[in-house]
């Protein structure tokens, strides 16, 4: 799952691995959270995105749950993305994300951030799937959501699921919607090598969506993870009701 990221780099290091001729200027932002803007890439251009997923089918988002998550395995037979992910592939622009490793059960559970970021410093391309949302007063809302596939090894010490880390050779293929087909798209959804990632223990300061400053990607001493308990380690944790749990926040 993926719940939290940051993007920490100049906006022109993005503009020149993704190869987009723009030059947004956007500040860093340490602490993303779902249900805020975040910037995406698209074939054509850059673009904007409010992280969340809504079809563009829905009619009412009140009783729908916010996705924020996209299963690969499902992606290509859900309603909710058949879509998306034939049409509107998209690659979200961050350097790295938390994700949050469980000790013992119940109420007296260690949840320890984790911050996790690529090796060698390179900008980290988050696969993902885009939709507009219009609303019955003619308003529009472009939303998002991260595509997540297994565990790697890497990740496997603090998660069972991880977002599909794009090889830089799969980035024109996934953006490209009309050379590559879904089928096709959603095999290059797959947990990255282990030697790409780097795991850092953060300060828990993370927990809180409204903490955004440099502080937070700052590594703090501790013991390499063990094997991670199976549960999710969420410090708080929204109502969902979807059944492949992709609304949760963590």
């Amino acid at each position: 799952m993926c719940g939290r990221f940051f993007i920490a780099q100049a906006p022109q290091v993005f503009a020149e691995f993704y190869r987009y001729p723009e030059r947004p200027n956007f500040p860093p932002r340490y602490n993303v959270a779902p249900t805020q803007p975040v910037p995406v890439v698209l074939f054509e251009t850059g673009g904007r995105h409010f992280w969340g997923f809504w079809p563009s089918w829905l009619k009412d988002p009140k009783g729908f749950p916010l996705i924020i998550n996209a299963r690969v395995e499902t992606i290509l037979d859900k309603a909710t993305f058949r879509g998306a992910v034939r049409h509107r592939r998209c690659i979200f622009l961050a350097d790295g994300f938390y994700e949050w490793r469980r000790e013992g059960t119940g109420r007296t559970a260690k949840k320890t951030p984790y911050l996790i970021r690529r090796a060698d410093g390179a900008p980290m391309a988050l696969a993902g799937l885009w939709d507009a949302w219009l609303g019955a007063d003619g308003s529009e809302l472009d939303t998002a959501a991260i595509v997540t596939t297994g565990a790697n090894g890497t990740m496997a010490a603090i998660h069972d699921r991880m977002p599909a880390i794009l090889d830089p050779r799969a980035i024109e293929p996934w953006l490209d919607t009309r050379s590559t087909d879904a089928a096709s798209a959603a095999a290059l959804c797959r947990p990255c090598p282990d030697a790409w990632l780097r795991l850092d223990p953060v300060s828990p300061r993370v927990n809180d969506a409204r903490n955004d400053d440099a502080g937070l990607i700052e590594p703090i001493e501790q013991a390499r993870p063990g094997p991670a308990e199976t549960e999710a380690p969420p410090a708080e944790r929204p109502r969902s009701s979807d059944e492949d749990d992709q609304s949760s926040l963590f």
